[in-house]
């Protein structure tokens, strides 16, 4: 008799319809295998699946170690090669957990920063002294410079920063309002 193989991968998925695809190509992989049991974790959303597992048994203790890991957007899928030794249910939580433990503890994670975008209306001196802050703060990047009676540039940074720029913006005398928001870097 042989033994049960799972096979895990893990990957980023946005979305639902994203964590869908990487299903899919898990099961193009991995004709063979009986089970392809998945879950994601999106950022306020998640999706788990036992495929014919018996209920709570895959999806959701995959579902688990995401959760415990506090990773967000990211799929998890682990594809089960039947052995012919049934588990039990403890034996296939253990088995999916596992895998996808496995699987997480060596994914690299990358954070994600909010960012933002603003715009300022400054005079030609207050350019350089501008761009020397800039510099000065991590993730910070000038995007745009437009030139006329004055000089207006349009900057993303980190939201964290925002308040900073702000006051040094205040203190200067230089007009600055926010833009949309930017997206997450990271």
């Amino acid at each position: 008799m042989r033994r049960s193989r799972f096979v895990a991968v893990a990957a980023p998925a946005a979305d639902r319809s994203a964590a869908r695809g990487v299903v899919a190509s898990a099961q193009d992989r991995h004709p063979g295998a009986t089970h392809h049991c998945w879950a994601w974790q999106g950022q306020g959303s998640a999706a788990s699946s036992d495929d014919g597992e018996p209920g709570g048994t895959a999806g959701r203790p995959i579902l688990g170690v995401i959760g415990h890991k506090g990773i967000s957007d990211v799929v998890v899928v682990v594809s089960r090669y039947f052995g012919g030794v049934k588990l039990g249910a403890g034996g296939l939580v253990r088995a999916y957990a596992g895998a996808a433990e496995a699987v997480l503890a060596d994914l690299p994670v990358v954070t994600a920063v909010p960012m933002a975008r603003l715009e300022l209306a400054l005079g030609f001196a207050d350019e350089q002294p501008l761009r020397h802050w800039l510099a000065c703060q991590d993730g910070a990047e000038l995007q745009q410079l437009e030139y006329g009676e004055g000089v207006t540039a349009r900057v993303t940074l980190p939201a964290a920063a925002v308040s900073e720029l702000l006051a040094w913006s205040g203190a200067r005398g230089v007009s600055c309002r926010q833009l949309d928001d930017a997206p997450a870097a990271g």
